[in-house]
């Protein structure tokens, strides 16, 4: 828990932020509505169920913000894997890429079975993510390339190789009748995530692999000798190399693992949400796993709840555009998070201050 505390601070920090910006913009009053509004879209209206029994105002915004925590929570894991043994990986956002055209053209193209075809669309998105952060690793290792310079390099790569050329190109969809469409073939229904939800929200089955690969990734890490491995190794290689452990294959699995969970936050927003690879993804969700690996502390379960309170967010934030408040004002609190998360040094003196009073 004290562990926990500055992430939660610097959250809150950011949040009292934003809401007296807006308030000296908007009015105290308004922005206290927008704000509101926001949670309420975010994690559901809980006033207005209680007066209506309408349960679609709790299902439906919780619906949004689980897809939204998902795909955060999979870029994040992808960050924070890195992490353990001292790699910074930038490439969650191209890693993803790749991982959603893989899943958006298996799951148009072949057709099997649901209970082969949605399994297959999401290991081919992984290993398409792992074999694209495979490179950056192997030039790590062989050629002393840093994995920052390699990773930044190949998002863009990625987002022009398939949003300027092979989706527009050799894997776009194909025309109806006069009509232009843009992106790739729908998936067939076999590949998409079965709802959880189906008439009241869209609460999809990605948020149950994104939370047991975050409880996963906690007991590989904490409980299995290969956990502790990757800890000595982002502790100190040269004490790891001492030790007999294998730096080189800990930094290849490290990464593979890596770039499989960006892959697989990719086949989530296909297969979940888009249901096929779209003009543009929208969002950089691949960059913003990278907040939510910083302001989790690098622990899978932390990545797990920050990536669902911003994803929370994000989803109600379309609401505060009602008050007159910018729709951006929750990628602002994240980013104000992550800068006062930097400052983590002065968290912990106060923290060691306050633990330190007198009774």
């Amino acid at each position: 828990m004290r562990r926990a505390l500055p992430s939660v601070l610097s959250v809150l920090a950011a949040i009292a932020v934003c809401f007296v910006a807006a308030g000296l913009t908007r009015g105290f009053d308004t922005a206290a509505e927008a704000f509101l509004a926001m949670l309420y879209g975010a994690f559901g209206d809980w006033p207005r169920y209680l007066e209506t029994g309408n349960a679609a105002a709790v299902l439906r915004p919780l619906g949004e913000s689980a897809t939204k925590a998902a795909i955060l929570t999979f870029t994040g894991l992808s960050v924070a894997v890195a992490f353990r043994v001292g790699l910074f990986n930038i490439g969650a956002q191209g890693q993803l890429v790749v991982g959603a055209l893989t899943a958006a053209v298996l799951g148009a193209q072949v057709q099997l079975p649901a209970v082969l075809h949605l399994p297959l669309c999401l290991a081919g998105a992984a290993l398409a993510g792992a074999l694209w952060a495979l490179l950056p690793a192997w030039l790590k290792l062989r050629r002393g390339v840093h994995e920052v310079i390699s990773t930044i390099m190949l998002n863009w790569v990625a987002v022009s190789l398939v949003d300027n050329w092979l989706v527009t190109g050799p894997l776009r969809a194909s025309a109806a009748g006069s009509n232009s469409i843009s992106g790739t073939d729908e998936i067939l229904p076999t590949a998409a995530l079965p709802r959880l939800l189906p008439e009241s929200s869209r609460l999809h089955l990605g948020i149950v692999l994104a939370a047991l690969a975050a409880v996963v990734t906690w007991l590989f890490l904490t409980r299995f000798v290969r956990g502790f491995e990757w800890k000595v190794i982002g502790l100190s290689p040269e004490a790891a190399r001492a030790a007999g452990v294998g730096v080189s294959r800990g930094l290849f699995s490290a990464m593979l693992l890596a770039g499989a969970f960006a892959g697989l936050g990719g086949a989530v927003l296909i297969l979940g949400t888009e249901y096929k690879y779209p003009a543009a993804l929208g969002a950089p969700w691949g960059f913003d796993g990278i907040a939510m690996a910083l302001i989790g502390q690098g622990h899978p379960l932390g990545v797990l709840g920050t990536s669902t309170f911003f994803g929370g967010l994000r989803a109600g934030g379309t609401r505060m555009q009602l008050f007159g408040v910018h729709r951006s004002f929750p990628e602002l609190m994240q980013g104000l998070a992550l800068l006062f998360i930097a400052a983590r040094l002065l968290w912990d003196r106060l923290l060691r201050r306050v633990g330190s009073a007198p009774r």
